[in-house]
């Protein structure tokens, strides 16, 4: 094996060390470059809010007990909408209001009720309908179960030819 050394005599290294003067300084100057950045960020925005609300349309005289600044409301959203917009008013949380709705669905399709009390009408759990269903069979158009198994494919009664 041979001895690899660099033409100094040092072996596969670099003799010379970083200075952690560069570091430092590399270090002092990014954090005075975020700082005048971020002054300068906040004077841009600070300009643009001022110019956004120097041309802010006026509020419509429909409406009453407008606040100031409608971006940002002391009071909570929903009754504010509730009690200063006319009807109809457009959603205003829509995967809140379809997951009401889902589970009003759910609710309907998996519990016993009654539709109509008077006339003895309930509404059974789908799950229970397809059990009854499987077990009795489904009857066809007011037919008995004995009259839709003598009808079945293949078989003759009285009066129908076999095709």
């Amino acid at each position: 094996m041979t001895n690899q050394t660099n033409s100094n005599g040092h072996g596969g290294f670099e003799p010379r060390d970083i200075g952690a003067s560069g570091v430092l300084y590399f270090l002092l100057g990014l954090a005075v470059f975020g700082l005048i950045a971020h002054f300068l960020m906040t004077g841009l925005y600070s300009y643009l809010e001022k110019r956004t609300n120097a041309e802010q349309a006026p509020v419509s005289p429909l409406v009453s007990n407008a606040p100031v600044d409608t971006r940002h409301l002391s009071v909570d959203y929903r009754d504010y909408l509730k009690q200063n917009f006319p009807s109809p008013q457009l959603e205003i949380d829509e995967r809140t209001q379809l997951n009401k709705i889902r589970l009003n669905e759910e609710e309907t399709l998996s519990t016993y009720d009654y539709v109509d009390q008077k006339a003895g009408i309930v509404r059974i759990p789908i799950e229970h309908a397809m059990n009854l269903i499987a077990q009795r069979g489904l009857g066809v158009g007011g037919q008995s179960r004995t009259q839709v198994a003598s009808t079945a494919p293949g078989t003759k009664t009285k009066g129908t030819k076999k095709k």
